[in-house]
């Protein structure tokens, strides 16, 4: 009898310790918390996709999944926050594909000048089977990507007209730490130098840079036309931001909530670049409003810039890798 009884107390203490095991799990489950960074401020069409994602995300896992925005930079740069994302420090961040050159020296294909002719093939490109090899590259550094946001095509600023590739000769550029950026300017003839984005303001200011790159949210959000006499529609690049999430934080959630988190990322793109799109003739009325000149390239000028920055491509053909190179030709090819 005493023996039955010790085994039933064996058996409750292991029913005890299962469902208190079960509890926790379910716990955890409910309380899944998520950092999400970006480097813009939160009047932008990437805030503004950031807080569907957040709703989206909260609504959709019955509040067991809750998201926490960090705007601006809050959390540190770029760079210092991909290095978080790795340690599983910072769960998720869209981060600028020029910005992951260190990284995953791939993803800077975004970046070549010239690449995408228009923004429906940079999105055709970017979300068919090309975007999602290059993404699947992020996986060798400890990062997860998802999806494609971005800022659109970027645009030359400078204290002077800049009418050809000859405008940059001698001139100090402000251009983010990216080699395929710095090769682009010094195959113009200008000096790069490398400043954080939150910095660039202060260096346009000071004149320790006489120009710089960005997309009109950039340059507008961040007051870059206060400080710079012209602003010049080039669309010579494009800005395209990295959806990422922590490798080791997302293979530790359940694939119900990975596949939840990754279809809300690639819902909020369509939004993202649409909201993107719609605030950019507003952005050309504020900086001519300030009293900033406002021109555009012609056929012939742009020709003359595709010219001088040619050599950037095969310079880092090889950095790239020549299949992923060729897969994104061919892709930009079928989409045109």
């Amino acid at each position: 009898m005493k023996m039955q009884l010790h085994n039933a107390k064996l058996k409750a203490i292991a029913y005890s310790v299962a469902l208190g095991a079960l509890t926790l799990a379910s716990t955890a489950s409910a309380n899944i918390h998520m950092k999400f960074h970006h480097d813009l401020p939160e009047d932008s069409a990437q805030h503004l996709a950031a807080e569907r994602f957040k709703q989206a995300v909260e609504e959709r896992s019955d509040g067991e999944i809750t998201v926490q925005l960090f705007p601006n930079n809050t959390l540190g740069d770029d760079v210092e926050v991909t290095q978080q994302m790795q340690m599983g420090a910072v769960e998720a961040a869209i981060i600028p594909t020029a910005k992951l050159s260190g990284f995953v020296p791939a993803m800077q294909i975004v970046d070549l000048p010239f690449l995408f002719p228009s923004p429906e093939v940079a999105h055709t490109v970017l979300d068919g089977q090309a975007g999602d090899d290059l993404l699947a590259t992020t996986e060798q550094v400890g990062l997860k990507g998802v999806t494609f946001w971005e800022s659109g095509f970027k645009q030359f600023t400078c204290n002077h007209a800049i009418e050809g590739p000859e405008s940059f000769e001698g001139q100090k550029v402000r251009v983010m730490q990216s080699p395929i950026i710095m090769e682009q300017f010094s195959a113009m003839g200008a000096n790069p130098v490398p400043i954080a984005f939150g910095e660039t303001y202060n260096a346009l200011q000071q004149r320790v840079v006489d120009c710089q790159e960005n997309p009109l949210v950039s340059i507008t959000q961040m007051r870059f036309f206060e400080v710079q006499s012209d602003v010049v529609i080039s669309n010579h690049a494009y800005l395209g931001y990295a959806f990422l999430f922590s490798q080791r934080w997302f293979d530790g959630l359940s694939e119900d909530d990975q596949a939840l988190l990754t279809e809300v990322a690639r819902e909020a793109t369509t939004f993202q670049r649409e909201e993107t799109a719609r605030r950019e003739e507003g952005y050309i009325a504020t900086i001519e409003a300030s009293g900033t000149n406002v021109s555009s390239l012609d056929d012939e000028q742009l020709a003359a810039f595709r010219e001088a920055t040619a050599s950037v491509h095969e310079a880092f053909a090889s950095e790239i890798g020549a299949d992923l190179m060729d897969e994104f030709q061919q892709a930009i090819a079928n989409a045109e």
